[in-house]
């Protein structure tokens, strides 16, 4: 069954394909003779309840420096398409809330991966608290009190914006820091949402493991390990990927969110688990693919495309 696939992402010039899970799932969507289609957000537009975007029809081929063909550039009616991939990377922002609005109208007509309203209201670092008994101590917000009090019960605490992404402005701030005073002004002045306060887990420093769910069904891991000397375990920061299995703890989690996350039409998941403390839940655009399969894991985009393709014929 050949469908017509649209992926909305950064523009495809601007990706590295050694670790990016929009071209891992392009290539494989190739791979099965679906059809490409390639546009930017900022290139979606509404009138009434048409939804419409520029697209160009793409050939992706795991080349480095070569990796793309466009076609000529059309108006398309996005309901015309059978699935659209929503793969723009973070912030999470109002052009993303935005994005997930005009792709709602259109959905599930139209089957967008992951659910625009669910990746609307089930951001990554919020939607983990339904699952509090499996997290560290965690504290959201701005109020400096509140934040002092948690400091005092936890000791060493981890500071970051509850709409960052990549491991960008993630601060360890130890007891007896000098610079929490500094470090508390600057988020104040930079970041209007609260905040995310959590328990430092030491256990950082052998791995931070990312485990990917499709439909709700454990798919593959990695485990992320930091870079000597920094605390956040993210690849684009220098996080090293190594082989990963899991442990029973992990499994629980997974089994935990499952239900949950079918039910939100989440079809690929990324968590984030430190020493057996689910940390994150990330459905904008989950990473690790790439990782996994390199690592010889299973081949993660194939297990989407066979979810994708048994909604698709239902």
């Amino acid at each position: 069954m050949a469908l017509k696939v649209a992926v909305q992402m950064d523009h495809i010039s601007s990706i590295n394909i050694a670790g990016d899970s929009a071209f891992a799932l392009m290539l494989e969507a190739q791979e099965r003779g679906h059809e490409l289609y390639h546009y930017t957000p900022e290139r979606l537009a509404m009138r009434g309840n048409t939804v419409t975007a520029s697209v160009e029809p793409v050939e992706v081929r795991d080349v480095q420096g070569d990796h793309f063909t466009l076609g000529e550039r059309r108006r398309a009616d996005l309901s015309d398409m059978d699935v659209i991939l929503m793969r723009q990377d973070p912030p999470f922002d109002m052009a993303y809330v935005a994005a997930t609005h005009m792709l709602e109208k259109i959905h599930p007509g139209t089957l967008v991966v992951n659910d625009p309203d669910h990746v609307r209201n089930a951001p990554e670092k919020l939607f983990v608290t339904e699952f509090s008994d499996l997290m560290p101590p965690t504290l959201i917000t701005r109020d400096r009190d509140e934040i002092d009090a948690f400091r005092k019960e936890y000791g060493d605490i981890v500071m970051k914006p509850l709409f960052g992404h990549g491991g960008a402005a993630v601060f360890r701030v130890t007891q007896d820091d000098l610079n929490y005073g500094s470090l508390y002004d600057f988020f104040a002045v930079t970041f209007r949402e609260p905040w995310v306060v959590q328990a430092f887990l030491p256990n950082v420093s052998k791995g931070d493991k990312r485990i990917l769910l499709v439909d709700g069904e454990f798919a593959g891991a990695v485990n992320r390990v930091p870079a000597e000397g920094d605390l956040r375990s993210n690849m684009v920061r220098g996080g090293a990927a190594t082989e990963a299995e899991l442990t029973e703890r992990e499994r629980e989690i997974c089994a935990r969110l499952g239900p949950s996350l079918r039910e939100r039409g989440l079809i690929l998941v990324g968590i984030d688990v430190i020493d057996g403390h689910l940390t994150e839940i990330n459905v904008t655009a989950p990473t690790g693919i790439r990782a996994v399969a390199k690592l010889g894991g299973p081949n993660i985009a194939a297990k989407v495309w066979d979810v994708v393709e048994k909604k698709r014929s239902a």
